[in-house]
């Protein structure tokens, strides 16, 4: 028997919390490396700059937070009855395709039609 819905937004809310948390943490401590610091790191032949780093830990933390805000959203949905029902059509959204991507919020026929 597959894990019900609860146990599996659940896990993911656990997993993206802690994702949050680690990239705002590793965030920080480059902010704090950055303190005070007037160098162009862009023509530091060594290694990794701290702009690039800092571009890679946003967009990282950027896409926690936005898998938190859709976990929480399924959540809600899930709470309310309208968890698995196409926002766009109404229908069942297929098991396969919420085992797939269990935030879903349309079918994959409305889903294709909004580019998603």
């Amino acid at each position: 028997m597959s894990p019900d819905p609860r146990t599996i937004l659940e896990e993911l809310h656990a997993a993206a919390v802690a994702r949050v948390a680690a990239t705002a943490a590793t965030l920080g401590e480059l902010m704090h490396d950055r303190e005070g610091s007037n160098d162009d790191d862009e023509h530091d032949p060594e290694g990794v700059t701290l702009s690039s780093e800092w571009s890679r830990l946003t967009g990282l933390a950027d896409a926690a937070a936005s898998e938190l805000r859709q976990v929480d959203e399924a959540l809600a949905r899930l709470d309310t009855g309208e968890y698995g029902v196409c926002a766009g059509c109404g229908q069942r959204i297929p098991a396969a395709r919420l085992e797939a991507r269990p935030f879903a919020t349309h079918c994959v026929v409305c889903a294709e039609k909004l580019g998603r």
